[in-house]
């Protein structure tokens, strides 16, 4: 079953008004959204025994009485038990790797997805509005549609479709975030929104009220969105493999993005180490699909081709090597879960073997004969080796049977003693022991190896316990960070930093043609230049003020030369235009937002996540169709805008990272290096 049963626009069987976004269907029923279903209820239970928890440790220290105390002790031991259960289950949900693989019937190792993170449902609609009335001096009420637009947008982002329209649904929305941030978030006061979000490994709430935590998470989402991306692509076929090669470029670029733009994200799963891990860990898989796409066509059975893909596959087992390494390191080993380190040890091993195994062959199968370039033989052999085996050369090597034998069984028993080693850790691991197609290719990976080496093997010969050397890892097309399109930042005229007057009217009357002063700015256009004897300026008019309507027509978003159109046929009645003049105030700044994390007592975290979103109103949802949230601020002379108006691009039908849709905002522009 597709992700995605309803086109965008199309109601659901029951006849009302609902409908979906493009990228979402939140009724989709795959084994992915069960499987986000199941992590949103194990976030809850979470919380009820984190909360039942905070309440156990606040009286056990605010009582005196032995008998409380005993009695809370035992109630702890039995929170602290169901919390262990909790986590054990929602490691469970991050190691079903199985839901998120294709759905073809293939033979390859299958891959690891990122879960997406949970979040609550924010009500955007009471604050904007009275922020709308008290900073920009405007009835909130009028734009209703458009607040219901965001927050349709949101919750459309928590279920998003798993193909490139969910990513860009996740993108659309990411882009929207610092206009948002710009025109409601003011640094001098508190809106009174919590944007709370769900640790992906470890279930613990996070509770902001800024915007820093909102796009991270999107981040993160839309990252975790593409390794699921990349595990579904059918790696039976070359464009298959392209698809998620160029998927999980693409969560690394994003994931790295991340980690460079929130340095200190107060979440576990976005903290730098972790982020750092999983980098790692999609480019791994980006590497191995590489190979797998090298491997496809068949693998020639040549001196050459033998010894290239044997470095292939060393370059595999040494990034996966890697991915092991930053697992087990502390704090990432203590809620990393086990199946994830237990599968990059079995691909370390795996692909360790599969490179001695090549080289193996290219010696024992092919000698050096009369029409062979000797030369070339003897430098793609010399590159393997980082360190010939004392006393031999390459040259050696390839001349004298008895040494590419010797050798050659040496490589053989290496691969072997590597696939046992692989199938044991399998065996550790009960999840593993669920993909049953992984210990199907690691058992006829070993049994290859077997064969190869009875093929050799002489029982009249001594046994020789030579160690094979080890293999140089080396590739010719090594996976890279694909960096997402950057957009540029938003309008800082109309925005929550700035304060304004109310707007005020001007009464315009030319003299010779002439209304006293210039104007300049893209938009809004202000005043320079002004006359201070002008009849403009005796009605108040000041220097520097912005023009924001000219008669009935608003001109927030309009150049110069459009405010000029409407000016130049003024006659001598003259014209009533709206200016606004900024307030020169320097207001203290307010305490550091604060941030609410569930694992603290006495925090507003516990109030806010108390709130059971089953308990709201149904909003009615209007399906006419009308101007989207996601035009506003687009200059549009038939149209009068609105100082809350968004400045944005939406290209229809782009994709957020190839074509020119913006999705980024300049690091240049915006700072969110820090989340307080």
């Amino acid at each position: 079953m597709t992700d995605t049963l309803l086109p965008n626009g199309i109601k659901d069987s029951r006849g009302d008004s609902s409908y979906f976004r493009k990228g979402c269907n939140p009724f989709a029923q795959t084994g992915r959204s069960k499987l986000q279903n199941k992590r949103a209820s194990l976030n809850q239970q979470i919380i009820k025994q984190m909360r039942m928890r905070a309440g156990a440790e606040n009286l056990l220290k605010a009582t005196s009485n032995n008998k409380v105390k005993e009695m809370v002790l035992l109630e702890l031991s039995y929170v602290n038990s169901n919390l262990q259960l909790l986590m054990g289950q929602l490691e469970g949900l991050n190691s079903s790797v199985e839901v998120y693989q294709s759905t073809q019937e293939t033979a390859n190792i299958p891959l690891i997805a990122l879960g997406l993170k949970e979040t609550k449902e924010v009500d955007f609609s009471t604050p904007f509005k009275d922020f709308i009335l008290e900073h920009y001096s405007e009835d909130g009420s009028s734009f209703e549609d458009e607040i219901a637009d965001l927050m349709d947008l949101r919750q459309a982002c928590r279920t998003p479709s798993r193909n490139e329209n969910g990513v860009e649904l996740l993108a659309k929305y990411y882009s929207h975030l610092p206009l948002i941030e710009s025109r409601f978030f003011s640094p001098t006061r508190h809106t009174g929104i919590f944007f709370t979000w769900y640790d992906s490994f470890t279930g613990v709430p996070l509770c902001q009220q800024n915007l820093s935590l909102e796009k991270a998470s999107i981040l993160f989402n839309m990252a975790a969105l593409y390794s699921q991306i990349g595990t579904r692509s059918d790696r039976q076929t070359i464009v298959g493999l392209e698809e998620a090669i160029s998927s999980f470029q693409k969560a690394a670029g994003i994931l790295n993005h991340l980690k460079e733009t929130f340095t200190h994200t107060p979440s576990y799963d976005m903290s730098p180490a972790m982020i750092s891990m999983l980098i790692r860990l999609m480019l791994s898989q980006a590497q191995e699909c590489l190979f797998e796409k090298t491997a496809l066509p068949g693998i020639r059975n040549q001196f050459e081709s033998l010894l290239k893909m044997a470095q292939e596959a060393a370059k595999v087992s040494e990034i996966y090597d890697q991915v092991h390494q930053s697992m087990i390191q502390t704090p990432i080993k203590d809620n990393v879960p086990l199946f994830w380190s237990t599968m990059s040890q079995v691909k370390t091993n795996h692909y360790r073997s599969m490179a001695h195994y090549f080289v193996a062959s290219a010696l024992l199968d092919h000698e050096l004969g009369p029409n062979d370039d000797e030369d070339q033989q003897e430098k793609t052999l010399s590159q393997v080796y980082d360190q010939v085996p004392e006393g031999r050369s390459p040259l050696d090597i390839l001349k004298k049977k008895d040494e590419r034998e010797r050798i050659g069984k040496a490589h053989i028993r290496r691969a072997i003693v590597g696939h046992e080693e692989a199938l044991r850790i399998y065996g550790l691991c009960h999840h593993l022991n669920k993909l049953e197609i992984l210990q199907d290719i690691l058992k006829a990976s070993h049994q290859r190896s077997l064969h190869k080496y009875s093929e050799v093997e002489n029982e009249e010969e001594f046994t020789d316990y030579m160690e094979a050397p080890d293999i140089i890892s080396k590739t010719e097309h090594k996976a890279e960070m694909e960096v997402p399109a950057t957009t540029k930042g938003p309008l800082s005229v109309f925005s929550a930093k700035q304060r304004w007057t109310a707007p005020r009217a001007v009464r315009l009357c030319p003299q010779d043609r002439d209304l006293g002063f210039t104007l300049k700015g893209e938009s809004p256009v202000q005043v320079v230049s002004l006359d201070p004897l002008c009849p403009a300026a005796a009605d108040g008019l000041k220097e520097g003020d912005y023009i924001v309507a000219v008669g009935d027509s608003d001109c927030k978003w309009m150049g110069v030369s459009e405010v000029m159109r409407l000016l130049k046929d003024v006659n001598k009645e003259g014209i009533d235009i709206q200016v606004v003049s900024i307030m020169d105030s320097n207001p203290p700044m307010p305490t550091k937002s604060a941030t609410f994390c569930g694992n603290l007592p006495k925090t507003y975290s516990m109030i806010c996540l108390a709130h059971n979103d089953e308990d709201k109103n149904l909003k009615s949802r209007k399906v006419t169709k009308k101007s989207s949230f996601l035009s506003w601020g687009l200059k549009n002379k038939m149209k009068s805008a609105s100082t809350l108006s968004l400045p944005t691009a939406d290209h229809s039908g782009t994709l957020p990272w190839n074509k020119p849709c913006p999705t980024f905002p300049s690091s240049s522009s915006y700072n969110d290096s820090a989340l307080y």
